[in-house]
């Protein structure tokens, strides 16, 4: 199954609060639950103005249609070609 990484732009998103960020997740496995077992929600990484979600997902179009359900940003949606780590050296 693809994995996606999803880009939502959002102004101030590392200062959002414990609770903001508790209301968004509690949104997002909402949506999850409506769109059935077929997407999944890894994890996401909040920096300054962007969230970086990890998602597995038989296509695009149902990452879009979880941020459009959810009215989340989705600004990119890029499919991971591969996943690299130190090991990845040896």
């Amino acid at each position: 199954m693809p994995r996606y990484l999803i880009e939502r732009e959002i102004p101030n998103a590392g200062a959002l609060s414990r609770e903001e960020l508790q209301a968004i997740a509690q949104k997002s496995k909402s949506v999850l639950e409506e769109l059935g077992p077929t997407i999944q929600w890894v994890q996401s990484y909040v920096t300054d103005d962007k969230i970086t979600c990890v998602y597995i997902a038989p296509n695009a179009d149902l990452i879009r249609e979880h941020a459009r359900r959810g009215c989340f940003p989705a600004d990119r949606v890029l499919e991971v070609a591969a996943i690299i780590d130190p090991t990845t050296a040896e």
